[in-house]
């Protein structure tokens, strides 16, 4: 016996394979890509957060915790003197989720910083986003995105210590200090702007605080960080 076959006519496979195609275009391009929200550490933890390395250079003390405020975790930083980076490894398509999104709030700027000097390059907090290119030591793009106490809100600077970081200084002085604030950039846009060409893909993710330059101190906390589409 003989079935009968349904036949599928060939507007029909196009309009499906045009559904099948948005479908895995959209599970490639997600709506949002989580970096930390500080959930996988237990609140009280203190030192380098879980998933994250810390520095090699110098004698970073690590004042770090993560603590409970309402529903959600937050990671506490303390500098007396010394400097902390702490980093992750992302993979971060920047021309399809470009908006960084983060909360913050500083609680006591390092005296007398100043990012546009060498000798007084210290921030409360620093995220610093980095495209690596080969050599990674010598040509890879980093923007530091901080909150500093001198240099003026919505300057571009770059470093004084590196050619690899330029900041974008997205708060500056007391003006809303023991605050939270929800930030938001658009990394591709600002790393055009910056470097004048396409950003390579988005590898590493740092929060940083440093008062090791002014020998001052500094503090400061840091809510989940997203990226998103426009």
């Amino acid at each position: 016996m003989v079935r009968n076959r349904r036949i599928v006519s060939p507007g029909r496979l196009l309009g499906l394979a045009l559904v099948l195609g948005l479908a895995a275009a959209g599970a490639a391009a997600p709506e949002i890509v989580r970096v930390e929200d500080w959930g996988g550490s237990a609140a009280g933890a203190t030192g380098i957060p879980k998933g994250w390395e810390g520095q090699t250079w110098g004698s970073p003390a690590y004042d770090m915790t993560v603590e409970q405020e309402d529903s959600r975790r937050v990671l506490r930083l303390r500098s007396r003197g010394d400097s902390s980076t702490i980093t992750k490894e992302v993979s971060i398509d920047v021309k399809a989720t470009p908006i960084l999104e983060w909360r913050w709030k500083v609680v006591t700027l390092p005296q007398g910083a100043d990012a546009r000097s060498k000798a007084t390059d210290d921030q409360a907090i620093q995220l610093y986003v980095t495209f690596p290119r080969f050599p990674s030591q010598l040509r890879s793009r980093i923007i530091g995105y901080i909150w500093d106490t001198t240099a003026p809100q919505g300057s571009i600077v770059e470093s004084q210590k590196t050619g690899l970081v330029t900041y974008v200084v997205v708060r500056s002085g007391a003006q809303g200090l023991g605050e939270w604030h929800a930030e938001t950039r658009d990394v591709y846009e600002d790393y055009k702007r910056i470097y004048g060409e396409e950003p390579g893909e988005l590898k590493g993710i740092s929060i940083a605080i440093d008062s090791d330059d002014t020998r001052s101190s500094a503090e400061s906390y840091i809510g989940a960080i997203v990226f998103r589409r426009r």
